[in-house]
């Protein structure tokens, strides 16, 4: 294993971070695999999703390398927002461009698991577009399990997409 993978860093992110969040998250748009959103967003159009975060329940992290270099981020989100699901969590996983395909999420997506019983997850959810094929294989070899699929309920560039919600129980492979 690349002994960069292995040295990666997760802080809380800051207010301060909020534009680059938003900078790598609006590198994925034009892309059409990752996000339902057609345009690139806007910092003050995140500060609420910034401020939904809570780093002891629903964090925000900022992912490093050794050298300080921004990897990307991770999100724990709340599920459906009613109180029989705060053991339930969606996960967001944004790779920097110049960073992609280097064998990051694989690492991030398996530390967010293992860090997820001390935030008192018990079940992470993730929402993938189903031509993410990428994607939907990372979590599939985390041992996430297709819970869900969605046919043809977005419409990007004219072209419907179907939306897989892929899930796995904390504690379990």
């Amino acid at each position: 294993m690349n002994t960069q993978v292995q040295s990666l860093r997760y802080r809380d992110a800051q207010l301060v971070d909020l534009p680059l969040i938003v900078s790598i998250y609006n590198s994925t748009v034009k892309g059409r695999m990752v996000t339902a959103d057609t345009e690139a967003v806007t910092v003050e159009s995140r500060l609420p999703w910034f401020s939904q975060h809570n780093p002891l329940t629903r964090p925000l992290w900022i992912v490093e390398s050794a050298e300080d270099e921004i990897i990307g981020w991770v999100s724990f989100q709340s599920f459906y927002g009613r109180p029989a699901y705060d053991g339930t969590v969606e996960i967001s996983i944004y790779i920097d461009e110049k960073q992609r395909k280097k064998g990051y999420g694989k690492t991030i997506l398996q530390e967010a698991v293992n860090r997820a019983p001390d935030l008192q997850v018990s079940t992470i959810l993730a929402f993938i577009f189903a031509h993410n094929t990428p994607s939907i294989r990372l979590f599939e070899k985390a041992g996430f399990l297709e819970w869900g699929n969605f046919p043809d309920i977005a419409v990007l560039d004219g072209i419907q997409r179907s939306l897989i919600i892929l899930g796995r129980k904390v504690g379990e492979s």
